[in-house]
């Protein structure tokens, strides 16, 4: 069922993007039918709307977001309406990940961010094991994604869709060095396919 709210919002920003920051799709092929979990670099924030114009109209996808984000008039409503998921950072937020858990195992498609927050260029961080833990949980396959840091308005900026994966792990449910290993991993194949920007 397509989400109406959602349909109507990436018109709007699609027509604000494509005249202010216009973007560059490489490898979007790789983005799997059904579920996927995608997650990418961080650094303004303006990434989750270049990957979700990427994508294009026809697949919606869920974005993790700052609970406060939420709270905005107008427009944290209309954002919760169109799928957004706001998650408290800091702690754990159970309802924020079974709302995740439930997205993809429904078969819908989920952007989010490892690195937690936005890092600018030069800057060090780590990854956080949040997408190492619904991919194994929910068994799906993790698509790294990969946004130029390199933003100028108007001109384009490259996004690279990496070849998608299932993370394994031995024994029959992962440890938490398990998923600190799958997060590490993650975050290198997407700092890799920077790359391959052209």
């Amino acid at each position: 069922m397509k989400n109406r709210v959602y349909a109507v919002l990436y018109l709007i920003i699609w027509v604000f993007m494509r005249i202010f920051h216009p973007w560059k799709a490489i490898g979007v092929e790789n983005v799997p039918e059904g579920a996927a979990l995608m997650c990418g670099n961080h650094t303004t924030l303006g990434d989750p709307f270049y990957v979700v114009c990427c994508l294009g109209r026809k697949r919606q996808t869920h974005v993790m977001a700052k609970a406060e984000a939420m709270k905005w008039p107008v427009i944290g409503f209309l954002l919760k309406k169109a799928g957004i998921i706001g998650v408290n950072r800091g702690r754990s937020d159970m309802a924020a990940v079974k709302e995740c858990m439930r997205v993809l195992r429904n078969g819908e498609k989920l952007l989010m961010f490892p690195e937690g927050t936005r890092v600018r260029e030069g800057e060090t961080s780590e990854a956080h094991t949040g997408a190492a833990m619904l991919a194994t949980r929910t068994d799906t396959m993790l698509v790294p994604v990969y946004i130029s840091t390199k933003k100028r308005r108007f001109c384009k900026t490259t996004v690279v869709f990496g070849q998608p994966y299932h993370p394994t792990f031995e024994g029959r449910k992962p440890s938490a060095d398990d998923y600190q290993r799958i997060a590490d991993d993650l975050l290198d194949r997407i700092r890799a396919l920077g790359e391959q920007e052209i």
